[in-house]
């Protein structure tokens, strides 16, 4: 089969592999109709490469048509159209009983220290082939894979697998008053996303910063309130003057680690893409590498009292964090990796809904065959061609 393949830092291809073949009793393998490139893929292509073999198969947000089914999954039968989470889940153990998927015990990557596999990425995270390829093995499918039905476009479902779920725990972990204030740094995928779920749970008031023109021209189409970083010299000002001198009651930060206007961090980045890759990956794990110009401007722009909300992936281990100002203002600090599972049965309505509230059809700005997918991974990168959301077809 064709999949999409790391060989190194800005270097995806598409190349010929094995076709994927039950292991497990509670394997499925499906035909993958629809997978994204998502914000957390670039980390891969540009910083996280010493995490990385080459070969590897990239992609977490697959969808597609069930094929086979291992004797353990009793739930799906070929023909099933799917989408899967991207963090591995057993649905049965201590973790996943609490709605942790993120952190289930059964797939936990143990031996790094990490949570819940993930597909299509890295070592930390069980190093499992991901879906940007034509099949795909998805383990634990006696749990993971969500049945939709049948007449919608992928696109309607397909966000179910990372954008969807990572946008609406971003928000439920905002902890947004009734009416209240939010602001959404980033607006790529998840943020634009987080916006309209704000909106959607009724935030009264809903601010999103980026400095690139067609992610803010997006979101302003969609009523929010748009501050872009390029006029603002102090972005804490900006969102001071919109809501009432306080700050916003609630922030999302949904860049994380590639945050722009932070040089040094960026210097960082580079320093360590030139290392061996071993001694890489361990000035990763160990070093403070991440651009934290975002999160230090959530800091300032939340109000006392607020709650900050984290869906943007971090990476550096000793990272240095403003603990006096967390202190003082006595805000709350909620993260992680969204547990996909956990949110479906309240998304699930919102998303079969015809009148289509979040917007999902039309979501993503460019639908690329697989054999394009390098081309899909540069313009995203470096935000060309007005790219915000690729989706690869692998069968187009």
């Amino acid at each position: 089969m064709k999949a999409v393949t790391w060989h190194g830092k800005r270097d995806v291809r598409v190349d010929t592999v094995d076709d994927p073949k039950l292991i497990e009793p509670t394997d499925a393998i499906i035909k993958v109709t629809s997978t994204g490139i998502c914000g957390s893929d670039l980390h891969l292509y540009e910083v996280l490469g010493a995490f990385m073999e080459e070969g590897d198969i990239l992609g977490h947000e697959p969808m597609g048509i069930v094929e086979e089914v291992g004797a353990g999954v009793k739930n799906l039968k070929p023909g099933d159209r799917v989408v899967v989470p991207f963090n591995i889940s057993c649905g049965h153990c201590f973790m996943c009983d609490r709605g942790l998927q993120s952190q289930c015990e059964t797939t936990q990557v143990k031996d790094r220290g990490k949570g819940a596999a993930l597909l299509g990425y890295t070592k930390l995270y069980g190093q499992v082939p991901g879906g940007q390829a034509e099949y795909l093995r998805v383990p634990q499918a006696q749990y993971g894979p969500i049945k939709v039905p049948e007449g919608p476009p992928d696109e309607r479902f397909v966000y179910l697998s990372d954008v969807v779920p990572t946008a609406w725990q971003a928000v439920e972990y905002a902890d947004i008053p009734k009416d209240g204030s939010v602001v959404v740094f980033g607006l790529g995928p998840i943020g634009q996303m987080s916006t309209r779920i704000a909106q959607h749970r009724g935030a009264g008031q809903v601010i999103g910063v980026d400095l690139v023109p067609e992610r803010l021209a997006r979101a302003a189409a969609h009523g929010v309130i748009t501050v872009d970083t390029r006029e603002h010299k102090d972005i804490g000002d900006a969102i001071r003057q919109l809501t009432g001198g306080r700050g916003a009651d609630s922030v999302i930060d949904a860049v994380g680690m590639e945050a722009h206007g932070a040089p040094i961090g960026k210097i960082a980045h580079d320093l360590v893409n030139l290392l061996p890759q071993q001694v890489a990956a361990k000035v990763t794990e160990k070093a403070g590498i991440d651009r934290l110009s975002v999160l230090y401007a959530a800091i300032d722009s939340v109000r006392r009292g607020g709650t900050i909300s984290l869906s943007g992936v971090y990476g550096g281990m000793v990272d240095p964090l403003p603990m006096m100002d967390l202190f003082d203002k006595q805000i709350t600090l909620r993260m992680g990796q969204a547990n996909v599972r956990r949110w479906i049965d309240d998304i699930m309505p919102v998303i079969s809904d015809e009148s289509d509230p979040l917007g999902t059809e039309g979501f993503a700005t460019h639908k690329l065959p697989l054999k394009e997918a390098a081309h899909g991974y540069e313009i995203f990168q470096r935000k060309r061609e007005g790219a915000i959301k690729i989706l690869l077809q692998p069968h187009s």
